[in-house]
């Protein structure tokens, strides 16, 4: 049977023997007490055992893990923790009991998370992710262990243990080493650990939310459904850290999320992203983008469909006032140069408008003309025949509306990469090239004649 496969429940119907372990020195004979008495037994008997001496068991297993090496045992060790953790969480505090702080909680699921197999890669991940999240906060100078800060002991620094967890979890989100399993294993693990501060910088300094991107899309098979839930999950985390927001800017986040918006009928997935678009309005380009991909419709869409959660309602509420507020606050030009800045070039009004032009003509030297030389950019770089066409139609009006449009343009070294559009194989784009190379070469004092 495959590694990957494994189950817990197979794994624990392996015979351990302990007696060896315990007569080669590897455990202690009142280690092999406590096992012995836990170990095949109902659920129930071991969450009693667990109830009255829980560190002592704790202190076992991670002891196992720290001192063999044999396969079967650690996957069977894992296991077992594994199923005392499922059965509840809040067992975790049971690794930060001031009775082990001797002991390192961390140290041997970290170093497992490299060097095993897929089952004990994938059990010390959510192991860890447990027992780091569980951890008392750092009080008066003390670790979370209730070491001193400036203790000599061997135990593994915390900051240590998030940047070797995180650093694991995007290698998995870049190169998974399970082929369905590492990345909803690797996002679910994020979705609780980027409620961390620390967390947040670390994962951004390792370039991982352009990792979470491809997860954001419709779902429709109930596994799917979780993790794009656990996916807008972290976005959502995310959209509270600025150094993030900045990467969410420059991705395709927004356009995703509203994809996902639009078809979801999950309730908990649309309310996490409705609180995402939400804390993202107020920043930056944020709110302008919102618009432009039609979310004010959408939200109007949503309100009008029976859901039960009243966060949800209210959120939609908020969001539809701050995308009104929104609105009003947006000038044509701003509207105009989030259209150029994101390369979503299209037969908007304005583009036609010779009000919007000559009241905004100016507007244009902003930044060393950089709207200009983004349009420039995308007669280079855009497949987009659309995009094409529209910037050398913008161009051509810009060449009429500015008194120094020619020689700018022309500076810019504009003619030449127009007038290869002039030989592309899209209509609209061929006459729109045209009519900027007939303004460039006319001047503005006859290119009010042209007609588009």
């Amino acid at each position: 049977m495959e590694q990957a496969e494994l189950t817990t429940e197979q794994v624990l119907k392996r015979d351990i023997p302990w007696e060896t372990y315990m007569m080669t020195k590897l455990i202690s004979g009142t280690d092999l007490q406590l096992l012995r008495r836990y170990d095949n037994r109902p659920e129930s008997y071991r969450a009693q055992l667990l109830d009255d001496d829980g560190p002592a068991y704790v202190r076992v297993f991670v002891t196992i893990l720290r001192d063999i090496f044999k396969e079967e045992t650690v996957e069977y060790v894992l296991a077992l923790i594994d199923e005392m953790l499922a059965a509840n969480p809040k067992r975790a505090r049971l690794f930060h009991d001031k009775s082990l702080a001797n002991d390192d909680p961390y140290e041997p699921f970290l170093r497992l998370l490299w060097k095993g197999n897929w089952f004990i890669q994938e059990k010390s991940c959510k192991i860890l992710a447990l027992i780091v999240s569980a951890r008392p906060k750092t009080q008066d100078g003390l670790l979370s262990n209730g070491e001193a800060s400036n203790s000599k002991s061997k135990i593994t620094c915390i900051d240590d243990v998030l940047k070797g967890l995180v650093e694991w979890l995007c290698a998995q989100l870049k190169k998974p080493s399970h082929p369905s399993r590492s990345i909803p294993t690797a996002i679910s693990c994020l979705a609780t650990l980027l409620k961390e501060p620390v967390v947040r910088s670390l994962f951004v300094r390792l370039d991982g939310v352009k990792l979470l991107i491809p997860s954001i899309c419709p779902a429709s098979t109930q596994q799917s459904i979780q993790l794009l839930y656990e996916t807008s999950l972290c976005v959502w985390l995310l959209s509270y850290y600025e150094p993030a927001i900045e990467y969410l800017a420059t991705s395709r986040t927004l356009p995703r999320l509203v994809d996902v918006v639009k078809s979801s009928t999950k309730e908990k997935v649309v309310r996490v992203v409705v609180l995402t678009f939400k804390n993202l309005l107020s920043k930056g380009a944020f709110g302008a983008q919102m618009v432009d991909l039609g979310l004010p419709q959408i939200v109007q869409n949503l309100k009008a469909q029976a859901w039960s959660d009243e966060d949800l309602l209210e959120a939609l509420n908020q969001l539809e006032e701050g995308l009104k507020d929104n609105i009003k606050k947006l000038s044509s030009f701003d509207k105009y140069k989030q259209e150029v800045l994101l390369g979503h070039l299209d037969w908007s009004p304005m583009h036609k408008d010779p009000a919007f032009w000559r009241e905004n003509i100016t507007n244009f030297e902003e930044n060393d003309f950089q709207i200009l030389r983004v349009l420039i950019t995308i007669l280079d770089t855009s497949n987009d025949p659309r995009a094409l066409a529209v910037a050398c139609f913008d161009l051509s009006q810009f060449i009429q509306h500015h008194p120094a449009g020619r020689v700018i343009v022309t500076d810019l070294k504009t003619k030449e990469r127009v007038m290869k559009l002039m030989n592309h194989e899209n209509a609209e784009v061929t006459k729109n090239a045209l009519l900027c190379i007939q303004r460039l070469f006319l001047g503005a004092k006859y290119a009010s004649f042209l007609q588009v």
